[in-house]
């Protein structure tokens, strides 16, 4: 089973001061930072997935690569552009999440398959069309909208267009079908028809929203007239508890940014290990945070008092890593700050969960070893984006070790 890291151009500073939380005056973002794959001590995805959307934007608006960018990576490549060592795959969609409300993709076949072939990707989705609903089977008469069954029907005009464009081209692309659907009837008539175009990869997308056991059925279904020959992708899709049972169903890679993101977006589950999951410490910072700003500018807080605050908790915790100062002691500066600060909801017996384990001093992921417990304080991108290739690496960790078998299920038509 593969995993793909998609790009949304989440780099880390290597020269960044932590102490000072300032960036080096002489830094340049692309050439000098860091991907996870350049940081971490193994590797932590065996592909990235690259959206056109995320690189030239869609009519939503602009991409998340300014024009410097852009022109660097159509003239490097892919590989080159990324810095990506042997081994590592490339693979390249069009982003249908960011163009989902409208009522036709907003690219044409060669346009797509001229971004594939200028950046040097070895594999690329065909243009699909989410289809934004799902009915699990057993309603009587359900008659899907006519909206799902245009959808399905242009995703499936667009991958039979853009397969023969590959063969016309004699590409060097391998074209990867987009699969839609809003059951698991209709997910199998979509691989089927693309099995029928001449798709040996089929991704399935629109499955970011169901529940596992959904993709399952609909897995299952697929797997009835799936040839055995034919590779699955999940698009947007981990589940690392459920991946034996994508695999035995012919799933051979997926991609997600879900743990990346747990790092910074969730409330809790910040920092991963193989066996559970900590709260990283929140320690705003006084001149960074909207809400705290705003409540310096107000009145409500004294600026000085919060600064004296926030500097007593960050040099607490770090006393605390150095063995210099007690559980106790760290949370005590953490929750002073708190109150500062005026938070509405603390986590100080998760904190104190975190500080008692002290994973990071455990971990061999390469980061944790050089940066200590600030891959445990929530504050920053620098910090929040180390801890998010820190839980990248551990996702790898645990796929190492999961029993996917080395067989899948035969598709009835292989």
């Amino acid at each position: 089973m593969k995993f793909y890291f998609p790009d949304s151009q989440d780099l880390v500073s290597p020269t960044y001061d932590f102490v000072h939380d300032e960036y080096s005056p002489l830094r340049v973002r692309q050439r000098d930072d860091r991907y996870a794959h350049e940081v971490l001590s193994a590797p932590a995805y065996d592909g990235i997935l690259v959206s056109k959307a995320i690189v030239d934007g869609s009519v939503s608006g602009a991409g998340k690569y300014s024009m410097p960018q852009r022109q660097r990576l159509y003239r490097l490549g892919v590989r080159g552009f990324f810095r990506l060592p042997d081994g590592v795959e490339t693979l390249g969609d069009c982003g249908a999440f960011n163009y989902v409300n409208e009522p036709e993709p907003p690219y044409s076949v060669d346009e797509v398959l001229d971004f594939y072939e200028q950046c040097g990707f070895e594999a690329g989705v065909s243009i699909d069309h989410i289809i934004l609903g799902y009915q699990r089977p057993g309603l009587v008469n359900f008659e899907p909208p006519d909206e799902w069954v245009d959808r399905r029907r242009i995703s499936l005009r667009y991958a039979e267009a853009f397969i023969a464009e590959t063969k016309k081209r004699k590409s060097s692309v391998e074209p990867v079908g987009a699969a839609q659907g809003w059951d698991p009837a209709s997910y199998a008539d979509s691989v089927k028809e693309l099995q029928r175009m001449g798709y040996k990869r089929i991704a399935l997308g629109g499955m970011v929203p169901l529940k596992t056991p959904d993709i399952l059925d609909c897995l299952q279904e697929i797997d009835t007239i799936r040839r055995k020959s034919t590779k699955l992708h999940l698009l947007g899709i981990t589940r690392a508890d459920s991946i034996e049972s994508f695999a035995s169903y012919g799933v051979a890679s997926f991609d997600s940014t879900s743990s990346f993101r747990q790092s910074f977006m969730d409330d809790r589950d910040n920092y991963h290990t193989t066996t559970t999951t900590y709260a990283a410490i929140r320690v705003p910072q006084v001149d960074g945070n909207v809400t705290l700003k705003r409540a310096v500018l107000s009145g409500k807080v004294a600026q000085a008092e919060a600064v004296k605050a926030e500097r007593e908790c960050l040099a607490r915790l770090r006393a605390f890593d150095r063995g210099e100062c007690t559980v106790d002691e760290a949370l005590a500066a953490t929750i002073a700050y708190e109150n500062v600060v005026g938070v509405k909801k603390t986590y100080d017996e998760q904190y104190r969960r975190t500080l008692e384990h002290a994973p990071w001093k455990a971990c061999q992921c390469g980061l944790c070893a050089q940066h200590g417990i600030e891959m445990a304080i929530f504050r920053g991108t620098e910090r929040n984006k180390r801890r998010g290739f820190h839980n990248l690496s551990v996702l790898a960790e645990k796929m190492s070790v999961l029993p996917c078998r080395a067989t899948t299920r035969k598709g009835k038509h292989g």
